[in-house]
This record gives C-alpha cells, structure tokens and sequence, in this order.
C-alpha cells in the first residue's frame, strides 16, 4: 500500500499487484513456503468477512437515487462484460487450465463488472487453485492498468463540469487521484467502530452460512448469499451503515490485501508465467469487446455522454474507487459521487452475475483451442 501511495511503479501496477509480486517473490526465493495453514486461514475467515465489509455503503436506494444517467451506463457495460466473455470464451477457452478455465472465465467477467472483490468472491465459491487465482490475478492487472491508460488518454480533460461543489466523495472516504488508495480521516473511524464494523460482518458472515447450508447444496459457498444479505440490511438499515461504513472498508481492504498475499506466495513462477499469456489474451479481449459494446450501444442507442460510458467503464473493470479518482482526476465534479455509488453497485451484484454465466459457458461449442 506505501508502494502504490509514494512510488510511480507502485501506482501504476497498483496495492494489489504490488503485494502480490512481493509475496511470489519470497515464496520462490524460499522465505516462505508454498503452502501453509496461514494461508488457509485468510482464505476461510478473513476473505468472507471482508465481503460485507466493503458493501457497507450498498444503500440500492441512494444508488438509484443520486446516480443520474451513470447508472444506465453501468447497467449497459455490465451488459457489455457479459457479452465480451461469451464472446471471448470459445475463442478462448485457456484448455491449459483444464477445468479451470470457465471458472477463470467467470471470475474475470465479476471483476470487468464490479471490481477486484467480485474476482476473489467468484474464485472462492468455484474453487480455483492457489496457483491459476495468481496467474489470473498477475496477468489481468496488467491489461487494467493498460485499459485505465488508454480510458484516461481519450478522456477530454477539457470537459469539465460548471462551478459546482465538490461533493462528490461520501462523508467519510478521500480518493487519492492515482487510483485506489483509499484515506480516512481519523474522526471517521473509532476503535467502536472498527469493532461495530467487525461484529457485524461476523453476523452477517455467520447467517450467510446457515441460510446457505440450509437451502443449497452442502459445499456451497456462502458468499453470494452474504453479499445478498449485506446489501438488504444496508438498504434497510442506511442510518446505521453509515457509521460503519469507514471502518468496514478500511479493516476490508487489510483483508483483501492479505489475500492478495496468501495468493502471490501459493504461486511457483514457473507455473505462472506459463499460464499467463492465454490469460493475457482472454482478458485483454473481454474488455476490448466490452468497451466496443458499451461506446456502440451507450452512444448509439442511448445518448449517454462519452465521459460517463468512459467512468462506467472504469466502474466496471475497476470498482467504485478508481472510477471516482478518475472522475476527481479530470475534474468531473459532479460525476465523483455518482462513480463511487455505481461502483458499490457493481461489488454487490458482479459476483452473482458472474456466477449465473457458468452453466452456459461449459456448454458453449469451443471455435479457439483444442482442447
């Protein structure tokens, strides 16, 4: 996180990635093993606490409300997404993964619709390998931050809103302009809080799970029925969430970091350099497909401004914080809030959206690789 916050190659590779290639490093250097308990655990306890947290702010109705025709362009980029990885699949299908290889399909479409939290939550609930989640992770952070260059660069910055208040961060998140570091101020977080934060994660966590063994399938994951019942209570329940909001991003952003370390050590570089470059391919044509759909049919069909499709874009592939340090970073006021919310948006309904594709992706005829 220091890297992405103080240095030029920290922030264009971003906190993630950075964690991630510091962790493969010492793994196959031999300071830290392959393979631990330690690891485990992050994936068992922390990553499914840090799902609710970060989807604190999920009020569906303050979303609708204040987002304007933003939303409509996030709604046809998700559309988009869907479209690039049914189209990009059977061209495709990375055989080199084996039975991996739709499941990675799938967790790249929840990240090209919601952001990073979406690609942990899909990899979690299909159960993919220590070593292709790194794979994925490595090689689809590149073409984003390939894709945020070219987003930023046919931006025109020139086109800024009218004199308006900037109002656009919510009351207690500060958006650095270089991407997705994330700032509290220090009234905004209490150790109350943080404990508030924690404990009702662990509820919801703890709830996701008995529904879940009760009407799916033992082995399911909880996640997907967690983020549901997050987003429910946030939308019921703003006034509280509010409070909380801060402190349950900020403790589910460490969580996330963490996992993005677990991931980075479980990966030999051999085994991933090998698997990358299909990886590569498939992710740098779903989101070429995705941005052709969503330019076409955002402004062909729709009318939508050109620098809203390009901050759904970012939304999408992104999440809510880059897309609102893109739009503070091009001095589009009045876009700052709206970019945020769409993006909350996108963390509570990418994984389901993505875990939906699955069955019709394994039945799709393949047209690329042999497999």
């Amino acid at each position: 996180m220091s890297l992405e916050r103080k240095t030029t190659i920290g922030k264009a590779i971003s906190a993630p990635l950075s964690t991630m290639a510091l962790a493969l490093t010492v793994a196959n250097l031999g300071v830290i093993p392959f393979s631990s308990s330690v690891y485990s655990m992050i994936n068992q306890y922390l990553v499914p606490l840090a799902v609710p947290m970060l989807l604190y702010d999920s009020d569906i109705r303050r979303v609708i409300r204040d987002t304007g025709t933003l939303l409509l362009a996030f709604g046809v980029g998700a559309i988009a997404t869907v479209v690039g990885t049914l189209v990009s699949f059977p061209i495709l299908p990375m055989t080199s993964l084996g039975d991996d290889g739709w499941r990675v399909a799938c967790a790249l479409a929840a990240r090209h619709i919601g952001g990073a939290i979406n690609f942990v939550a899909v990899a979690e609930t299909l159960q993919i390998s220590g070593t292709v989640v790194s794979a994925a992770i490595a090689a689809d952070n590149v073409v984003v931050a390939l894709y945020f260059a070219f987003l930023f660069a046919i931006s025109n910055a020139d086109q800024v809103d009218g004199p308006s208040s900037d109002s656009g961060t919510s009351d207690a998140l500060e958006l650095d302009a270089s991407g997705s570091e994330v700032e509290y101020s220090e009234d905004s977080i209490s150790l109350s809080s943080l404990g508030i934060a924690l404990s009702v994660a662990s509820g919801l966590v703890t709830t996701g799970r008995i529904l879940t063994n009760s009407v799916l399938p033992l082995g399911t994951s909880a996640l997907p029925l967690t983020s549901v019942l997050t987003v429910a209570a946030a939308t019921i329940f703003p006034k509280f969430f509010v409070n909380i909001r801060a402190a349950g991003s900020a403790l589910g952003i460490l969580c996330i970091q963490m996992f993005f370390a677990a991931s980075g050590a479980a990966g030999s570089i051999s085994l991933v350099m090998q698997k990358a470059p299909s990886l590569f391919a498939f992710s740098a044509l779903q989101i070429g497909v995705h941005f052709g759909v969503l330019m076409s049919v955002g402004r062909g069909i729709f009318r939508i401004p050109s620098k809203e499709l390009y901050l759904a874009s970012n939304a999408n592939v992104g999440g809510p914080t880059t897309a609102a340090a893109m739009a503070k970073a091009k001095d589009w006021k009045s876009l700052v809030l709206p970019a945020l919310l769409v993006g909350i948006l996108g963390y509570a309904s990418a994984t389901a959206i993505a875990l939906a594709l699955g069955p019709i992706l394994v039945r799709l005829p393949l047209i690329g690789e042999k497999s």
